[in-house]
């Protein structure tokens, strides 16, 4: 019997031991599931906002580190903020300089979620959690757009705390368990004895530690709600010596720092020159200011340990007293206070990081530095209504091609005389261009859609899908153009004077409708609408009156091949005002104001 005892009792102890380990791998589980949501409600509630704020950051570093800031403290990701920095960067929303103070930012923003793992491990979850899940549970299902949406933050708040309370119940107490699993204590308290009590080696063996930990998780948050919860309940040390213990978690904070720059490396992965630099920049940030706080470790520490003991006693235990929760907010105090102090170290040699990251990712090929737009997101957060800004900014472009094809058509129509072949060969690379900027933004906006987005935003991508088709279509009849005007030098015809005054006549309306359309991009009025309308029908009344003109020529004995090719030119320059006015149709349709009927092309 002593040998079936003996013999179950370690296969027992594996079981127990597994089980523990699910339990917290289920209560993390819990928490980055809370997490995905909030952060999924927060874009859907402030999206526009944020898009807004990244998109619009002047070469001030100064607000693109506030930026960063807020806009990680509403994620609660910075590896969601750093991945969405490289796609802007990739796209050419930002500037590599803009990118670095947002990357800054994000930092800081992160430090928010040691206070939230901290706070949480004072009071009773189930008094914070559950209401708040009760609060945001009915919104799920009657409200509609943002009330839906502020009931995912609710519901997304709760699970991020309620998920912290199972994981701070599910993580055993090291010393609890040397009375109930002494075998798998003993373990455990044998690897920290051995990590510990090496002085800087004991801080370089935490530090990879922390690496390890975000690189497991692909989260920093998770990483860091780990860490402390590990801390409060012994596994980094004896709580009888709170400081070493401290100490420890304030070096896995360092490498977590380090391990949450793979993300954005990850990201930038097949982006272009700058989108690299972004990410190498984030790394050289980090590990730079990890490298300092190496050197200035202890004195830093024990400042962050006094800064704890002046909190408010409610967050701690009595006045002068020791409470592991010390461990938890001294943390919190560290996390922060470091990456202030890096901040403030190193944003005025912002410049300075871009040479040298212009320095590690050399510029080897012509197209290397080429804006483009693909989708980048991570697994954790989805970035689907953020990564619209890129998606707008693409369409910006198109629309600035559209406009220059259009410009170098009518360089060829008035310039008979010049040998132009080299001008018809770069419209040909433009309309190539625009055609490849079709698949591209098209099946960007699908991968957008195909994630969760909004109802509003869901309307909005069909109005962009439908107005990326429309510029293409545009570029394909300017490019019939250019071939009609290069047909008619090769047939070694000739428009006279009039036909080159009608002609200029309908370029000069279609040109204004495409300047109307390029505004149309960034918002449209009723004023603007109406002026598109009144180009249109203008354009058109044109191309009628030079049509008739050409038939009254023709019948009275004029060129029949010259006039056939000056009506197909009429016709091309009003089916371009066509799409133009579609495209601006479709802008109006974005902003909910109502839309006319479609042109007919």
């Amino acid at each position: 019997m002593s040998l079936l005892a003996a013999s179950a009792e370690p296969s027992f102890s594996l079981i127990s031991t597994v089980l523990s380990l699910l339990q917290v791998l289920g209560a993390l589980g819990v928490f980055l599931f809370g997490m995905k949501i909030m952060s999924e409600g927060v874009q859907r509630v402030a999206g526009a906002r944020m898009r807004a704020a990244l998109s619009g950051i002047t070469g001030n570093r100064f607000s693109g580190i506030l930026t960063g800031f807020f806009t990680t403290s509403l994620v609660q990701s910075s590896s969601a903020t750093t991945v969405l920095v490289v796609s802007f960067v990739n796209a050419g929303l930002l500037t590599l300089i803009q990118s670095i103070g947002v990357i800054m930012g994000a930092n800081l923003g992160t430090t928010i979620t040691a206070w939230i793992v901290a706070v949480v491990g004072k009071f009773e979850i189930a008094s914070i959690a559950l209401p708040l899940i009760g609060i945001g549970l009915p919104f799920l299902f009657i409200g509609k757009d943002k009330g839906k949406s502020w009931g995912e933050v609710l519901l997304g708040f709760g699970l991020v705390f309620f998920g912290l309370g199972l994981l701070k119940d599910s993580v055993p107490d090291l010393r609890e368990m040397l009375k109930t699993d002494p075998g798998t204590a003993a373990t455990i308290q044998n690897i920290v004895t051995w990590m510990g009590g090496r002085g800087f080696l004991s801080v370089l063996l935490y530090l990879v530690g922390g690496i390890v930990l975000t690189l497991l998780c692909q989260s920093s948050s998770a990483a860091m709600a780990i860490t402390i919860t590990c801390a409060l309940n012994g596994w980094l040390g004896d709580l009888d010596n709170p400081i070493e213990v401290f100490r420890n978690s304030a070096a896995i904070v360092l490498g977590e720092n380090i391990g949450t720059t793979v993300t954005a490396w990850l990201a930038s992965l097949g982006a272009n020159l700058n989108a690299k630099r972004a990410a190498r920049a984030h790394f050289t940030f980090n590990v730079a200011g990890v490298l300092w706080m190496l050197v200035a470790f202890v004195p830093f520490t024990e400042m962050a340990w006094k800064i704890t003991h002046l909190l408010p006693d409610s967050l701690r235990a009595a006045k002068g007293e020791f409470s592991s929760f010390d461990v938890a907010f001294a943390t919190a105090v560290f996390h922060s206070a470091f990456n202030l102090a890096n901040i403030l170290l190193l944003v005025p040699f912002v410049p300075q990081i871009a040479r040298l990251v212009e320095w590690w990712v050399r510029d080897k090929s012509p197209d290397s530095n080429k804006t483009q737009i693909r989708y980048i997101s991570q697994g954790l957060v989805d970035l689907g209504e953020l990564n619209l800004a890129e998606a707008d900014t693409a369409i910006k472009a198109m629309s600035n091609v559209t406009s220059q094809m259009f410009d170098g058509f009518v360089n060829v129509l008035n310039n008979p005389d010049q040998d132009l072949s080299s001008e018809v060969a770069r419209l040909k690379e433009m309309e190539d261009q625009c055609d490849q900027m079709l698949h591209d933004i098209t099946s960007y906006l699908i991968q957008c859609s195909s994630h969760e987005i909004g109802p509003s935003n869901a309307t909005r991508i069909t109005a962009m899908l439908r107005v990326v088709s429309e510029h293409e279509e545009a570029t394909d009849r300017i490019y019939r153009l250019v071939k009609t005007v290069q047909r008619k030098y090769e047939k070694g015809r000739h428009f006279s004077e009039e036909q080159h005054r009608e002609l200029s006549a309908i370029c000069h309306q279609v040109r204004a409708i495409l300047d109307l359309c390029a505004n149309s991009l960034s918002g449209i009025s009723g004023e603007m609408y109406e002026t598109a309308n009144l180009l249109e029908n203008r354009i058109d009344k044109l191309r009628k009156q030079h049509n008739k003109g050409a038939v009254r020529r023709m019948q009275a004995g004029g060129d029949v091949p010259t006039e056939m090719l000056y009506t197909e030119t009429n016709n091309h320059l009003e089916a371009v005002g066509n799409h133009a006015l579609n495209i601006i149709q479709n802008a109006e349709r974005k902003s909910d104001t109502g839309i006319g009927a479609r042109a007919d092309v």
